[in-house]
């Protein structure tokens, strides 16, 4: 049986994710979030709802022992997260990390559709991301980081991944997308190790007037 614990459960990604793998695997699941009232728990028997904050390493320590995979779906001081949940798992001897982020985490993502993403989400913010993933590839960690395109609400399915060294391919994706990725590795963590996938829905290259017009109207 492999326990799955989610970080940041209350997430779009995450909760998608959460409905798969209850409905497709055998996974035991411990979700933490800070208002455990916003969960519905569809199967008590193999959903444990931890309310916390997952800045405070106390609270990791105490979730952490026998979990199989770490996915972490979460915003915030990203530096300083990345820091307390690598260590917590090392300390407790859990191997296997799958962390969202966005793209252009190594300014592969091309113009003008990377130079947005840095504009609107910030550079600083952007910095404190890349700081994140050193910290976790630099780490024993067998983890899968996950540069995400601008994330949609469609429910269709269609991605596909460039790896770390590669152009990003794409400027938009589903959280569905995203989600059927995450249950793919936990359905083959092996295969995933140390590596660090863009993920974007094909034939999105020029979307980025579609894009400017969705964040309008958001």
């Amino acid at each position: 049986m492999t326990n799955v614990l989610i970080l940041g459960a209350n997430g779009r990604i995450a909760r998608i994710a959460e409905q798969r793998l209850l409905a497709e695997t055998e996974v035991q699941l411990t979700l933490v979030l800070r208002h455990s009232e916003r969960l519905n728990i569809v199967n008590p028997e193999r959903e444990q709802v931890v309310e916390g904050d997952v800045t405070d390493s106390q609270l990791l320590e105490q979730v952490m022992p026998d979990q199989d995979i770490v996915y972490a779906n979460l915003a915030g001081n990203m530096e300083l997260l990345a820091k307390n949940i690598v260590q917590v798992m090392l300390n407790n001897q859990v191997k296997k990390l799958i962390w969202i982020t966005g793209s252009g985490l190594y300014h592969e993502t091309p113009a003008p559709f990377g130079s947005w993403v840095e504009q609107v989400v910030g550079h600083a913010s952007k910095e404190d991301t890349r700081r994140a993933a050193r910290i976790i590839e630099s780490s024993a960690l067998q983890y899968t980081i996950i540069r995400a395109a601008y994330m949609t609400d469609d429910s269709k399915v269609d991605y596909e991944v460039t790896q770390k060294g590669e152009t990003f391919k794409g400027t938009m994706v589903s959280r569905a997308s995203i989600a059927d990725l995450v249950l793919q590795i936990v359905s083959n963590p092996c295969e995933y190790a140390r590596t660090s996938l863009g993920i974007a829905q094909p034939g999105t290259d020029d979307m980025l007037p579609q894009i400017k017009l969705m964040e309008r109207n958001r």
